[in-house]
């Protein structure tokens, strides 16, 4: 379904938007509550990827097809790597295919497991044959996706030891190993963190019954961000439900967005964003993205709406998302009229008077391709291909923007 946006106004009216609960926690609380079925979730994330994640948990089928869900393949591959005796293939999409999971199975198989490669080493699919693990300590590149050291990290608790896990190298996306950490706490297991070393402590026995209310998603309320510095002086957007001590490493957000006016405040558990002022062209947008890659499409769009320099740096792990989204942005931006380079970690936007109309912003299947570029309809008509996409992590997205002036 392709999607042909209007050039948009934001209704008068005071705005709200109700944003479903985090993707990436409820991706860990669902394999903590396979692992310790005393643990109720509520709030938990509505997107595709979740819901991928919860049917597979609860399969019995030999294959398990997770689609385009990242996050899945690695927490699933090191879930059905300790559930003993099962034998279960572990596939996806075909660009889930071509993104690399070596680094995982080579830490889990040196704990103990048995996966096998089903078609090309190094990717998926993957063959798993559930073992009881003999070993306990584990070494693994700290500047690859954080989300091989959380898949480590959740299993671990029903590991005999426990497990010891050393990073080597500077570490990527510090919050989202804090996040699973605190997860782990907050359901009764030990953990450590100091240094470069991590260590989970064996919790074999049940945890306490208890109830973990998801925080609502701050990577879709980047969106909503970009939407707000977009717009008129004095617009203003509440979201719930948010915290103002968040587990999210975009949360980031509340700082990084002061530098396109827009101000948050934080009312019980609202989130109002208010843009209170004018940015001046000849600034120079510069942030490290190292903790929080995933706003890199939305911070890049914010600017070059605005016109302004943007430089980004610490993306290195965007190559190997949902698409090569470096290169994505890189063509799409372009297709507008932007200037733009891109090396294997960075992205430099120069600034740019105007923007080509009605262009179509191809998706490459990837969510935040089209929900980065949608917020440009405040300034051009464009098209959205594929738009149905967003489904991945924010199904009700469309439904959202029309509810605060977006016409389609």
């Amino acid at each position: 379904m392709d999607l042909y946006l209007q050039k948009s106004e934001l209704k008068n009216e005071s705005l709200a938007v109700q944003i479903t609960g985090s993707k990436s926690e409820t991706n860990r609380l669902l394999l903590l509550q396979a692992l310790f079925p005393e643990l109720h979730i509520e709030n938990a994330s509505n997107s595709d990827d979740s819901n991928v994640m919860l049917k597979a948990l609860s399969s019995k089928d030999a294959i398990i097809d997770i689609h385009h869900a990242g996050t899945a393949m690695r927490f699933l591959t090191a879930y059905f790597s300790t559930q003993k005796d099962s034998v279960v293939t572990l596939t996806g999409s075909q660009r889930m295919t071509e993104r690399p999971i070596a680094i995982l199975v080579n830490a889990l198989t040196a704990l103990g497991a048995e996966i096998v490669y089903a078609n090309e080493n190094g990717f998926p699919p993957l063959r798993i044959t559930g073992k009881t693990f003999i070993n306990h300590k584990v070494t693994l590149q700290a500047n690859v996706s954080s989300q091989y050291i959380s898949a480590l990290l959740l299993i671990a608790p029903k590991l005999k030891n426990g497990l010891e896990l050393a990073l080597k190298g500077s570490i990527t996306s510090v919050p989202y190993i804090k996040m699973t950490l605190h997860l782990l706490e907050q359901i009764g297991v030990k953990t450590h963190f100091e240094n470069q070393i991590i260590k989970v402590y064996p919790h074999l026995e049940s945890i306490k019954p208890q109830t973990i209310v998801v925080e609502s998603d701050w990577s879709s309320a980047s969106y909503f961000y970009s939407i707000v510095a977009l717009s008129k002086v004095g617009t203003c957007i509440a979201l719930n439900s948010y915290k103002k001590s968040s587990l999210q490493g975009d949360s980031i957000l509340v700082e990084l967005y002061k530098n396109f006016g827009v101000t948050s405040k934080f009312k019980n558990h609202t989130l109002i964003l208010t843009k209170t002022a004018v940015v001046e062209k000849d600034s120079v947008i510069a942030f490290n993205l190292v903790n929080a890659p995933d706003i890199a499409q939305t911070i890049a769009i914010t600017a070059l709406g605005l016109g302004l320099q943007c430089d980004l740096l610490g993306l290195h792990t965007l190559k190997i998302k949902e698409t090569d989204r470096l290169e994505a942005l890189k063509t799409e931006i372009e297709k507008l009229g932007g200037k733009i380079k891109v090396t294997d970690s960075s992205l430099h936007l120069s600034k740019n008077e105007k923007l080509r109309e009605n262009i179509s912003i191809v998706t490459y299947n990837d969510h935040r391709m089209a929900m980065a570029f949608s917020p440009l309809a405040l300034k051009i008509p464009l098209r959205i291909e594929d738009a149905s996409v967003v489904s991945k992590s924010y199904p009700t997205f469309w439904d959202d923007l029309k509810g605060i002036g977006f016409s389609f």
